[in-house]
């Protein structure tokens, strides 16, 4: 097992802790819960997606577990500005919004909420299972282009995160890339479903939803390759990460850091776990192996 240094750093313009960031959409609900994890050893920590307007979501079942990860259909249930006083309680220091619109407009919007309040934001350009949000948008490289140059007028660091359902994800990295992004996470859940055979109906209210967990690793990791291969911007690597060995896989497809999501839903202890594997005294630099794998 390679083991790194801990030690604060700078990824995408944001400042971290360490390598290992709670992802979008678990833990990050509330104020308190997001203290709670960047408590637990969490370089960072990534909120619940916000949108112009208050959600409900979609109707249940809208979770879905599997022997090899979750199918969700959640629907982007949000309070909107309303959950600003639990961005107040988290403090700004190692939170990073995720944000959410329908148009590059409703984007800049919501950035606005959190100008002073965050150290960054993230652009759910994504969520593949929200009609008129996330993928559904963010698909198409001149929308992601036009979002992300949107808010980055804002004055805040911009990650955007990648939906791996495209033909080619690297249009939509070099697209962030060019509106001005900070960074780039790839990737968010990949559109999936179940069926119940017995009810002879699909087993998500919303029908579809988006495949989460150790089965979407591989994927995410080829995302992240490719991106690395096309883009001059730090990747945050995202998608089935449940182990130390995991992340320096990630970093040597090319990611500086990474988003832990599922796997942090079962254990939240999860990222103390992690940084017990992966740091000490004598540990080398991630330079040395951020993209390593591209060298042969």
């Amino acid at each position: 097992m390679i083991n790194l240094i801990e030690g604060i750093r700078m990824i995408g313009e944001v400042r971290v802790r360490n390598h290992l960031i709670l992802a979008a959409g678990i833990l990050g609900t509330t104020g308190s819960s997001l203290i709670r994890i960047r408590n637990s050893g969490a370089g960072a920590v990534v909120t619940k997606s916000i949108g112009p307007l208050p959600k409900t979501g979609h109707i249940g079942p809208c979770v879905i577990p599997l022997p090899y990860g979750l199918i969700n259909a959640m629907g982007l249930p949000n309070p909107s500005d309303s959950f600003l006083p639990e961005i107040e309680k988290a403090g700004s220091e190692y939170v990073i919004a995720s944000i959410f619109g329908g148009s590059p407009e409703e984007f800049r919007n919501v950035a606005s909420w959190f100008r002073g309040k965050v150290s960054g934001l993230e652009l759910n350009l994504s969520c593949p299972h929200a009609e008129g949000y996330g993928a559904s948008i963010g698909s198409d490289p001149e929308i992601v282009e036009a979002c992300t140059r949107e808010v980055k007028k804002e004055g805040l660091p911009v990650w955007v995160k990648l939906t791996p359902n495209v033909t080619d994800i690297t249009e939509c990295g070099l697209a962030a890339q060019k509106g001005g992004a900070d960074a780039i996470v790839a990737i968010n859940t990949v559109k999936a479903m179940r069926i119940s055979i017995p009810l002879k109906r699909p087993v998500l209210g919303n029908r579809y939803g988006g495949l989460s967990g150790p089965a979407i690793f591989p994927i995410a990791l080829r995302c992240v390759y490719e991106l690395y291969e096309a883009c001059n911007i730090p990747i945050i690597g995202c998608g089935g990460i449940s182990t130390s060995e995991d992340v320096i896989e990630m970093m040597m497809a090319g990611a500086q850091a990474v988003e832990i999501g599922t796997a942090a839903g079962k254990d939240p202890g999860i990222f103390k776990k992690m940084s017990d594997n992966l740091y000490n005294k004598e540990g080398i630099e991630d330079r040395e192996i951020v993209g390593c794998a591209h060298e042969f």
